[in-house]
């Protein structure tokens, strides 16, 4: 992906993509999914873990779980009746790649 902060213009295709990865970060619930899910001791986490630390039912939280995971945020998993959830790696870096000012990229290697 291009990036407008990198000195040229950000191509139509990759904005699109760009935009609809941040419009699933823009929520307070879907942040802190990707939160619990990054912060739990494997790495990864299953709806049934999911639900009370957020508040809401099983079927909301699956609801942002795919959207998070159709934006390319997370790998899904089914074992049995449930699925687990984990980051994909690159997903974040790449976004704060993008977002992140050429100067200061250089600077933090």
């Amino acid at each position: 992906m291009s990036s407008p902060l990198a000195g040229e213009p950000i191509k139509r295709n990759d904005a699109e993509k760009l935009a609809g990865v941040l419009k699933a970060l823009a929520d307070p619930a879907r942040l802190r999914l990707l939160s619990l899910i990054q912060s739990s001791p494997e790495g990864e986490a299953c709806v049934c873990d999911l639900t009370e630390p957020i508040g809401l039912s099983q079927p909301t939280v699956s609801h942002h779980l795919r959207i998070l995971t159709e934006a390319g945020l997370l790998e899904r998993e089914k074992r049995g009746v449930w699925a687990y959830y984990r980051l994909v790696p690159t997903a974040i870096g790449t976004i704060a790649e993008l977002l992140t000012p050429p100067k200061r990229r250089r600077k933090a290697r």
